[in-house]
């Protein structure tokens, strides 16, 4: 039964601290160092060969090939449709329930469904205890006199549009609306235009939330704690004197919807572009206003909570699976319905392996973050932590966060695996979830790319685990109430009319996909999805390449032929897989731990090697963000062939060659043995 709980996050009680090795308990732990055994030094007598002795030589020859050959076969398993039905059966989403789901609370939760538990403890920067009316948190802090500038939502193409107008950005105290993109996004594409400021707004044709309710959110383009990038925010430990490189060097602050349209209002100067929906005007040189920005930082002790459900072949290797609990506010949508879903799905699980005989190859690890609001702090943290064991043994990360109707963001790795479950998972007693949300086309109408502010973001992009996380919309608009004091169980009420419980299917969905990799004898993900989007980006690569050497702006002995050739190894490499499948027993656990070993270093083994986890820690070229990804070395030709002043014809160059030889390198290593590599390149 779903309990939504409502969590406001401040519990002060003690919770013991267990590192997080103790997932791995260790197994056959003897006595062979009691040194006060009783037992007799062994003495070697004559044997006769009797026909007792021999019949009993015989038998024990025949019980050790039996059970010998045993040993190495897979225990019984329940039948992947008995599990489905068992899922129903224990998970349902028909009640609400409002009481509060601290982390201590969430610890008692594990505990009493007779889970392995520990948590997770760092210190980390981040806004005030007594939080002001509506902050930016990590924003610059100091004065900005500058213009105000209209810029609608922020993005790129918006400042495009203003630079084709030739207007000047330098300086301008940047107004946007809340919306489509993160707020860090805002802040850092106005930074490169050298503004001085941003002021962010809800703009009521986007949120209908009045015009004094205040925004929250955090400015960090990146995750965890920008304060000790690529290191855990351990206590005691000896930090360098680094901060994220994204943390922005400008101003930003929210203001209500009330004050951002009465600037408008005042505006003048030129008339908004075509398309950008306003008859106000885009501000001009004597629009000047003044900024100030005076955020202070604090210390903080955060807990993640964990539970574990070992698994009975591999425990050694698990799907982890997450929620945020903490919120600006109520946080009834924002944290409130995925710790509820999450404590649902631990129970139920619980209960599976318990009563009913459920027994999972692998393990399933159940995470409850906090410091989510602050650009998933504590899930990062963690990762930063554990980086070199998760990367080895964590094969996927599932995040629970959102509200009401249905998006999915995954790696391509588990786009299949997504599409089956939604076809297995009943919306209504007449229609699945798939042909409820997915109409004709589910990749375009339910599909969507990872998002910065998901927790799953760095578990796919820093650590190369794939990933896969729910959200949620209302009708054909985000939810409003996201970042606001608004975000209450009265007001997700109203705006879903009443049917808050049917906001937890992505309970059944998420149950379904951890039951599917953790029973199987070979982890469900689809390699070939990687080749399609590998191909995509070298088809655009090779035109923009032909039509800059065109204009001699690249030399012609550049070639994308080295390109090419990476990604036919990796398509073959997956083929190869494949048949390797095919003509394998799985029934051997062996066999099925090496192949399965051979599937979880894809994701890994696209996060480039030859950028720095401080500078760039995205690295994942394919999903990541920097300028090591293949979307950046599109956008570096088209900057070298406009002559932009940021292009470097040699620097292109390089990252090609490292991009080129990251792609071949995965391929190497899903190959297998190294007399199995492609050593064309």
């Amino acid at each position: 039964m779903i309990r939504l709980t409502q969590n406001m996050e401040g519990d002060t009680g003690h919770v013991e601290i267990i590192q997080s090795s103790d997932i791995n308990e260790p197994f056959g732990v003897g006595n062979h160092l009691n040194r006060k055994s009783s037992r007799k030094p062994d003495v070697h007598q004559k044997c006769g060969c009797t026909p007792k002795v021999l019949c009993f030589t015989a038998a024990v020859i025949i019980l050790v090939f039996i059970f010998g050959k045993r040993a190495n076969r897979c225990c019984s398993l329940m039948d992947w449709d008995d599990v489905k039905k068992l899922l129903a059966q224990k998970l349902t989403t028909s009640t609400p329930y409002t009481a509060a789901l601290s982390g201590n609370k969430v610890l008692k939760k594990f505990k009493e469904y007779g889970m392995k538990t520990w948590t997770d403890e760092h210190f980390v920067k981040n806004g005030p205890e007594g939080r002001p009316t509506g902050f930016l948190s990590y924003s610059a802090s100091g004065t900005a006199r500058g213009a105000v500038l209209y810029a609608r939502y922020g993005e790129e193409k918006d400042l495009k549009q203003l630079k084709d107008m030739n207007i000047d950005m330098n300086g301008r105290v940047m107004l946007v609306r809340a919306g489509r993109i993160s707020f860090a996004e805002k802040v850092a594409n106005a930074a490169k235009v050298n503004a001085s400021a941003v002021l962010i707004y809800p703009d009521p044709a986007d949120y209908s939330i009045g015009e004094s309710s205040p925004l929250f959110g955090h400015v960090h383009m990146g995750s965890g704690d920008p304060y000790t990038p690529g290191f855990p925010s351990f206590n005691h430990t000896q930090f360098p004197p680094v901060q994220s490189s994204g943390l922005p060097n400008i101003l930003a602050q929210t203001i209500t919807t009330g004050m951002g349209l009465n600037i408008l209002r005042q505006l003048g100067g030129r008339a908004q572009p075509d398309g950008w929906e306003s008859i106000n005007r885009l501000g001009d040189e004597s629009d000047v206003i003044t900024v100030e920005v005076n955020n202070v930082l604090t210390e903080k002790r955060i807990n993640n909570v964990f539970g574990v459900i070992k698994g009975f072949v591999d425990a050694d290797r698990y799907v982890v699976i997450g929620a945020q609990r903490d919120a600006w506010g109520p946080g009834f949508a924002a944290s409130t319905v995925g710790t509820s879903v999450l404590v649902e799905l631990a129970r139920s699980i619980s209960d599976m392996v318990e009563n009913d005989g459920f027994k999972p190859r692998r393990s399933i690890v159940f995470a409850s973050w906090s410091a989510g609001e602050y650009g998933s702090v504590g899930a990062t943290e963690w990762l930063e932590g554990y980086l070199s064991s998760l990367s080895m043994k964590a094969f996927t990360y599932i995040n629970l966060d959102g509200i009401n109707g249905f998006k999915v963001a995954a790696s391509p790795l588990l786009h299949s695996l997504v599409q089956n479950a939604l076809k297995e998972v009943n919306y209504d007693k007449d229609k699945s979830l798939l042909s409820q949300f997915g109409k004709n086309n589910w990749e375009s109408t339910i599909l969507e790319p990872l998002r910065m502010d998901s927790a799953a973001y760095p578990f796919l992009a820093f650590s190369g685990i794939p990933s896969v996380a729910f959200r949620f919309h209302s009708g054909s608009s985000d939810y409003p109430y996201f970042g606001t004091t608004l975000d209450t169980q009265q007001n997700l009420n109203s705006i879903t009319a009443s049917q808050v419980p049917q906001l937890a299917v992505s309970g059944p969905v998420a149950g379904h996909i951890a039951l599917r990799l953790v029973h199987d004898h070979l982890l469900q993900m689809d390699l070939k999805k990687y080749n399609q989007l590998i191909r995509s980006h070298v088809v655009q690569i090779n035109a923009r390449v032909k039509n800059v050497q065109r204009v001699s702006l690249l030399p012609k002995a550049l070639t994308v032929q080295w390109l090419i050739m990476a990604s036919g190894s990796y398509s073959r490499a997956s083929l190869a897989l494949a048949a390797d499948i095919q003509n394998s027993d799985l029934e051997d656990i062996e066999m099925c731990r090496v192949i399965n070993d051979r599937i979880m270093t894809v994701e890994r083994n696209f996060l480039s090697p030859y950028v720095s986890p401080r500078d760039s820690p995205f690295r994942h070229i394919l999903l990541g963000s920097g300028p090591h990804t293949l979307k950046a070395l599109t956008s570096h030709l088209d900057s070298l062939k406009t002559a932009n002043p940021d292009a470097d014809a040699e620097l292109f160059r390089n990252q090609f060659a490292q991009a080129t030889w990251t792609i071949q390198t995965c391929a190497n290593s899903l190959a297998g043995d190294i007399w199995s590599l492609d050593n064309e390149i």
